[in-house]
């Protein structure tokens, strides 16, 4: 068993990418990272791969964990074919604490993401606790009776009149961020940017957004779904994945995926009607810094 630690993105991309892909919809999010990082077109913020921590672990015969983390984000992990190997995530171990390599949370596959955090805490002497229970869900087919509220578009910078508090609103919902919006208005600029934030409007009025994001080989993300309170309750939420989760079949993808808080019943619910299934529960998990070890 032995530890890999890489500084070269594309060497990465070589290694991983087809491991990684094994699991594409449950993999998006790490496959997002690397083929981002193997284009190189995009450094904004996190997205320089100079600042990544990226590891593989392998036996004589092939990779058996992958971990890459985009600081500030935390760590993510698979174990290949979902196979939890504790050699495996000794040796990753092994190799953080001898590189002093921070580690501010963990998400992975629920079992995964346990294990990591149980070892880790243990030998780093940190306390964590879970941040999101998530469920990953996949779609083939959207269903056709949902009902068909309104008409979707595009948004555009006119609509800048009114995005930035609703993506501060969403960041709100799920990350517990202020719903302060700034000054900056670049930075809600570029999150419209790429033609893949959707907008559904009731009566020529904006009622909710959603977006397509982390395009992949087959499969694509639909995320940052977001209807304002006093909009809530009239479908349009679920009117607006199905029809941009059709958009997207559309245009040729063979998937879509989305990750639910499986502390929110309603929006499980909303996208299990659409047609989504589960594919895997994914673990988000917070580290913290104390002289107490957790056994």
């Amino acid at each position: 068993m032995f530890l890999t630690i890489y500084s070269d993105i594309k060497t990465f991309y070589k290694d991983t990418y087809e491991i990684l892909m094994r699991q594409e919809a449950q993999n998006v999010i790490p496959l997002g990272n690397v083929i981002l990082g193997n284009e190189g077109k995009d450094k904004t913020d996190w997205r320089d791969p100079a600042n990544w921590f990226m590891a593989a672990v392998s036996n004589n015969k092939e990779i058996l964990l992958t971990a890459i983390m985009t600081p500030p984000h935390n760590l993510t992990l698979y174990a290949t074919d979902n196979i939890n190997d504790e050699l495996a995530l000794k040796c990753l171990l092994e190799g953080i604490i001898k590189n002093n390599i921070n580690i501010p949370g963990v998400m992975a596959e629920k079992s995964l993401a346990e294990m990591f955090a149980q070892a880790y805490s243990k030998t780093y002497g940190v306390t964590y606790k879970i941040n999101t229970n998530q469920r990953i869900y996949e779609l083939l087919k959207v269903n056709t009776e949902i009902a068909n509220i309104g008409s979707t578009r595009l948004a555009n910078q006119k609509d800048l009149s009114f995005l930035p508090y609703w993506m501060k609103g969403f960041d709100n919902d799920c990350f517990g961020d202020t719903l302060d919006t700034g000054t900056d208005i670049n930075k809600y600029i570029y999150r419209m940017s790429g033609n893949n934030l959707y907008i559904l409007e009731d009566q020529d009025i904006p009622v909710t957004m959603t977006k397509i994001s982390r395009q992949l080989q087959t499969v694509c993300v639909i995320g940052m779904v977001y209807t304002p309170p006093y909009f809530r309750g009239k479908g349009y939420a679920t009117a607006c994945v199905a029809a941009v989760s059709q958009f997207a079949l559309d245009r040729g993808f063979k998937k879509c995926v989305l990750y639910t808080d499986l502390a929110n019943p309603t929006s499980n619910n909303i996208y299990m009607r659409i047609g989504y299934k589960p594919i895997c529960d994914s673990t988000e998990i917070k580290f913290s810094k104390t002289n107490k070890q957790i056994h």
